[in-house]
């Protein structure tokens, strides 16, 4: 039995990681028996995930790797990195660095290694170079943004796996051609910098006009679960609703409940690329709201066939900010064509890596042919 061994562990106060993290387990999962740590997680988090029954889970690292090495040397192993983002850091690349012994067995012994939905946060040449014994050990490696694929030189792009997640097909183009009701304005703004300054006077002044122009109910939410003050500060601010997450909330009911409020929204602003991922998946215009400098959000969507998305907001006046927005909205069908097609494209990435998978089981038998043709 081919046994795939997966990392499922990320930020337990994300949403974002679950959306990232699901989709490719869900990939993997028909191939072999399914081999996931996600170490010591809170309630909800593996639900969240979308654990199986029949999927082997482990709190311990040391546990999984020993079982990963035990099934590497019998020739029942392969390997899926985990999906999101890296720092390219000695420190952010632990796993691409602490898994070369056993990358380097399951290769031997003729398994399979899949990095599908990775990208970086920044981009330093060495630590590109320390990447490279891990990337030439991979069968296949698909980064998450055209920009992390063109510096990293080898592997393709693929659209971030969030793009597939969310709202089923059939309901698109009824998102691009802006049926139904979407009363609600979305806002998420991320807390976890102290430097990053909060939205000024004018960006307050700006959403509350849009809103109030196409009679839309502000929301403020948390996917992130340290932007809990944030989001009150600017429900607060806007006089708007608010959609926190409660510390007793686990990661699965706080996604749901997130979904549920995005399938109503008209149009969602953040600076936190799955806040707007999500949202876009479930029919909302997305929107980068930054008050800092990254392309992070712009990358992302342009790998899609999505451009100029994010607003640097923070010498914006209101007026400039309703315009913005104004123009954005007015691009909902072709986001949303986009996003059909970011679909077909997952559906070949999904089809690669299943196909690149499926190789260990005949590869596993070549390596044991020989010793079978050599018994008395």
């Amino acid at each position: 039995m081919n046994k795939i061994f997966a990392v499922g562990r990320g930020q337990y106060e994300n949403v974002g990681d679950i959306i990232l993290r699901r989709p490719l387990l869900d990939w993997v999962r028909p191939l072999g028996q399914l081999h996931v740590y996600v170490g010591h997680s809170p309630d909800g988090y593996d639900e969240g995930l979308g654990l199986a029954p029949d999927d082997v889970v482990y709190r311990s690292f040391t546990s999984w790797y020993r079982a990963a090495m035990a099934a590497a040397i019998a020739g029942e192993a392969s390997y899926v990195f985990k999906p999101g983002e890296i720092q390219l850091t000695l420190i952010g690349m632990k796993e691409h660095v602490s898994m070369l012994p056993l990358l380097a067995t399951i290769r031997l012994r003729g398994g399979r290694a899949v990095r599908a939905g990775v990208g970086t946060r920044n981009y330093a040449p060495v630590p590109r170079a320390i990447m490279g014994p891990s990337i030439r050990l991979s069968d296949l490696t698909l980064w998450r943004d055209v920009t992390t694929a063109e510096y990293m030189r080898r592997g393709e792009a693929m659209p971030d796996l969030a793009f597939g997640e969310g709202a089923p097909d059939e309901l698109i183009p009824a998102f691009a051609a802006g049926e139904g009701e979407r009363d609600v304005l979305v806002v998420s703004m991320r807390a976890d910098d102290p430097a990053r300054p909060y939205p000024s006077r004018e960006w307050i002044r700006g959403v509350r006009a849009y809103a109030d122009r196409h009679g839309l109910a502000i929301w403020a939410v948390t996917q992130v679960q340290v932007d809990n003050d944030t989001s009150r500060r600017l429900a607060h601010d806007l006089g708007g609703e608010l959609l926190e997450w409660d510390e007793l909330s686990g990661h699965d009911v706080q996604e749901c409940r997130l979904r549920e409020l995005y399938r109503r929204t008209a149009i969602a602003l953040s600076d936190r690329l799955h806040v707007i991922i999500a949202a876009f998946t479930e029919g909302a215009v997305p929107v980068g709201s930054l008050v800092d400098v990254s392309d992070k959000i712009d990358r992302h969507f342009a790998t899609i066939g999505i451009d100029d998305l994010s607003l640097a907001t923070g010498r914006m006046t209101a007026d400039d900010l309703v315009d913005a927005l104004e123009t954005l909205a007015g691009r909902r069908a072709e986001m949303f064509d986009r996003l059909v097609e970011a679909r077909a494209r997952l559906d070949e990435r999904r089809e690669q890596v299943q196909a690149t998978l499926r190789g260990a089981a005949s590869a596993a038998r070549l390596v044991e042919a020989p010793t079978e043709m050599a018994l008395p």
